[in-house]
Formats: structure tokens, C-alpha cells, sequence
């Protein structure tokens, strides 16, 4: 499947080229809230589902569910075809050190197992269920049993690091950010290398995507449950929230709901992409991930608001993950807004709820228009790491010729890892793994920063990511 390269947004000349980059804001302006050096500022187009509350989808008649839905191995289907399965049973398990279990995400029966076809063009097995007529989760309080009633903020502290992830690695919680890495296992405690700071993500950098946003409005308690949780598992001795500055009713409900609890909440500078761990890690915390390293070299361990909300689900309440917020967003369709979605929910069935796709749509995006999948196919089942559904339009999606690199180092100036993007899709094309690794592919975070500053249209996060397969 295609990856989009961002050729989306910003000021265009009368022949469809992005216009030079005086419309972005330069790294080196000074600000008074905190931000990372280099980066971009897209057109956010947040506000098409941002006021819209989360609502709950109707359990569809059949789920698909991926026996892939993390970083890592393949899980092993527990169940047979014809086999009555209840929601939140374990149906898949991990024999793997790096794997997570998965739940069935409504109550019905298995059907004969399938293959499906990831956003990143990945073939999976999975398991459909047929929908039972009688659902223990349905309907608007589906939302209240997941994130509402009494969060115990001031009772945390109780719980030992061993039994939260434990209950973490028995949920199948993983990042819910995209990165989907097994949540116990970032939990886990390394003795030469101990962690002073959980931070929080709540930056949700990705134009269009609002998800979290909503989720930190509306159910603020369990995120903060969550963080404190997490800060225990991994002792931390600093509990922070970092949210943008983009997102003032987010700011404010987290802020209420951090004050009783021992947690910090610090406002940063609107910028992509600072939702990345090491950027977050440079602009709320002040310290610089190493080329390589991970965050808990420097002592830091982060995690999604909506990842931490699912913790305290699966510590306090035994809750597996089964259902995630999803925003359904774009140009191109009808009703945009934010679902409480079953995982293993055909994408098609979120475009019909929301009313369905504008005659103007053109392209269906998995995540967001930045770092987001082009798909191929509606039937795409929504996945734990599914946070978005983005529908552009085509006057969203303006595409322009690709022509030779004209070497004006605006992939360089943009870049938020301080790599040479341009030497790393040249590295690609002369199928030289050797340069490739020699200019730190692996470092780069696909953020797609470089493609969408290029004059010249290169397809710089396709290469790179060819590379990455070809320097491995």
C-alpha cells in the first residue's frame, strides 16, 4: 500500500507548488513555552472534529480481528471456528518475550480464520466474530463503563510494580499512539538504567486527529489514574503531562484533574511533531535522546494520555483492551467526529456512521495525512493502534509533479532528528545499505517533515523507508 507523502497543505503557487517556506515559523524563534528545535507547522484543520463528543459506534454485525497488533511476534489463536467467544476473552495469546494478547472486542461466534491486509500492506491472520444478538458492552454507556465513575486518584500509591504490569501484559495494552509497543514491557524496570520522569503525551500532533483530545475533555480521571500508575510501575519520581498549546479545554480538565493527584502538567508551543518521544522528551523535560538511544537512557519513560487511560482501566477494574477512540476526519466526509470503536471494526462501517464519503473524497488515510497509510481497501478492521481515519478531499490533496532535487536543504532545516533525508533516499536508490546505515536511516521517525517541505515533491518517506528494509 502507499505511504502518503504529506503532499497536502500550505501555501501554493498558480502552478501547484508549494510556495517557499516563509509561511512556516522559524525553529529559532524564541517562545515562552516550551517546544524542540526544527519542525513544522501544517495547517491542523483539528477543528472539524475537535467540538464533536465521543460517541459510541453500534456494534457492528461482524468484527475481524488482527492477530498482529503490536510491535513484535504474531500471536496464537486460541479459538475455533464455530466456538462461542464472550467479549474481553482472551481469543489470541503471546509466546513471544515482545507480543501482547488480544481480546475479543464483542460477544458472538468465530468463524474460520482469515487473512487481512494491514494499512502498512503487512498480510496477517485474524479472527472474524459474528455478533451475538445480546452485547455486555453496547450503546452510550459503553462509554461510561470504560472511562467514567470513580477513579481512586489518591489511592495509587498501594499497588505493587509487579501487579500493574502484570495486569498490563493480562489486558494486551499497547501504545495507543501508533507505535503500539507492549506496554509491560515499557514498564519494566531496568536496575543500570532507572527512571526518574513518566511523562504523558497529550500533544496529539497529527493534524485532523482529535481523539485524544477528546478523551483528556471528557475523561480526564483515568489518564491521570494512569500516569500515576505507570510512574509506580517504573518508579518515577516525577509524574508529567505534557499537552500543546492548541488544546486550551484539554489543558484546563487535565489540569483539574492532575491537582489531585501528584502530577505535573506542563503547556507546550504548537508544533509537529512533538508528539515524538524524543522531541517531547527535548521540549518538556530538557533532555536530549541520544542518536540511537531510547528514552530511558536519559532516565524518562513516555506514554500515550489514551494508553495510560487503558491502564488504569486494566489495574483498577480488570478491563482488557478491547474497544479504543477513534477519530473519523477530513474534507472528504460528511459528519466528522470520534468514535468509542469495537477493534476489529471494518473502516467502512466508521465512514457509513459518519455519514459517509463526500463526492469531493479522494484518498482514505489510516492515522493522519502526515505519518498516515493511503488505503486500498475499505475492509481494513480497526486495530489497537488505529487512532484515526482521515478522508481528504481534493482540495486538501493537491498533487504536483515530482521533479529533480534542486539541493535547497529544507528536508535538512525541517528534520527533527538532524538527519540528511536526501542522502538517505539517494542511499535507497543506489540500493547501498552500507550508506544508508551510515547515515543513521534508522533514526528517522518517519514523520514526514522532509516530504512535506520538498519544492520538489520527492517521495522522501517512501525511500526512506525502503531503506530501512534494505540497511536491516
Amino acid at each position: 500500500m502507499e505511504r502518503l507523502p504529506s503532499p497536502w497543505g500550505g501555501a501554493r503557487g498558480p502552478d501547484g507548488r508549494r510556495l517557499p517556506s516563509s509561511n512556516l515559523r522559524s525553529p529559532l524563534i524564541k517562545t515562552s513555552k516550551p517546544t524542540f528545535a526544527r519542525g513544522v507547522h501544517p495547517s491542523e484543520h483539528k477543528e472539524l472534529a475537535a467540538e464533536t463528543p465521543i460517541e459510541v459506534l453500534p456494534i457492528p454485525p461482524r468484527v475481524t480481528i488482527p492477530l498482529l497488533q503490536h510491535l513484535g511476534a504474531i500471536c496464537l489463536a486460541k479459538v475455533k471456528p464455530r466456538e462461542e467467544v464472550e467479549l474481553g476473552e482472551m481469543i489470541a495469546e503471546a509466546t513471544a518475550p515482545v507480543s501482547a494478547p488480544i481480546h475479543a472486542s464483542i460477544s458472538g461466534k468465530c468463524e474460520r480464520m482469515t487473512n487481512v491486509t494491514l494499512p502498512n500492506g503487512r498480510h496477517v491472520p485474524a479472527v472474524p466474530i459474528a455478533a451475538a444478538e445480546h452485547q455486555p458492552l453496547a450503546g452510550p454507556g459503553a462509554l461510561e463503563e470504560i472511562f467514567g465513575g470513580h477513579w481512586p486518584l489518591g489511592e495509587l500509591t498501594s499497588y505493587e510494580p509487579d501487579a500493574i504490569r502484570a495486569a498490563a501484559r493480562d489486558a494486551g495494552l499497547v501504545g495507543l499512539g501508533g507505535a503500539a509497543f507492549p506496554t509491560h514491557i515499557k514498564l519494566a524496570r531496568n536496575e543500570k538504567k532507572p527512571i526518574d520522569t513518566l511523562l504523558l503525551n497529550g500533544c496529539e500532533c497529527e493534524p485532523y486527529l482529535t481523539a485524544d483530545d477528546r478523551l483528556m475533555r471528557e475523561y480526564p480521571a483515568p489518564i491521570v489514574a494512569g500516569a500515576v500508575l505507570a510512574g509506580q510501575a517504573v518508579g518515577a519520581r516525577r509524574v508529567l503531562i505534557a499537552v500543546e498549546d492548541n488544546k486550551p479545554a484539554a489543558l484546563r480538565t487535565m489540569r483539574e484533574a492532575a491537582a489531585e493527584a501528584d502530577v505535573d502538567l506542563v503547556e507546550l508551543k504548537t508544533k509537529y511533531p512533538q508528539g515524538g518521544e524524543k522531541q517531547l522528551i527535548g521540549a518538556a523535560v530538557g533532555r536530549e535522546v541520544p542518536t540511537g538511544g531510547l528514552p530511558l537512557d536519559v532516565g524518562v519513560v513516555v506514554m500515550n494520555v489514551s494508553t495510560a487511560a487503558a491502564l488504569a482501566r486494566a489495574v483498577l477494574r480488570g478491563g482488557p483492551l478491547t474497544h479504543r477512540v477513534v477519530s473519523v476526519t477530513g474534507g472528504g466526509i460528511r459528519r466528522p467526529g470520534n468514535l468509542l470503536v469495537p477493534i476489529g471494526t471494518p473502516y467502512q462501517t466508521l465512514i457509513d456512521h459518519c455519514g459517509g464519503l463526500r463526492d469531493e473524497a479522494v484518498r482514505v488515510v489510516a492515522g493522519g495525512p502526515m505519518m498516515g497509510f493511503s488505503l486500498g481497501s475499505l475492509e481494513v478492521p480497526v486495530t489497537k493502534g488505529t487512532s484515526g481515519v482521515t478522508v481528504l478531499s481534493r482540495h486538501e490533496l493537491r498533487p504536483a509533479e515530482v521533479t529533480p532535487c534542486v539541493r535547497c536543504g529544507r528536508c535538512v532545516e525541517v528534520c527533527p532528528m538532524r538527519l540528511v533525508p536526501t542522502k538517505l533516499a539517494l542511499a535507497t536508490r543506489a540500493d547501498n545499505p552500507e550508506l544508508a546505515r551510515r547515515y543513521h536511516i534508522a533514526a528517522c521517525i518517519e514523520c514526514g517533515c522532509c516530504a512535506y517541505i520538498c519544492p520538489a515533491r520527492l517521495p522522501l518517506v517512501q525511500l526512506i523507508r525502503v531503506g530501512k528494509v534494505m540497511a536491516k
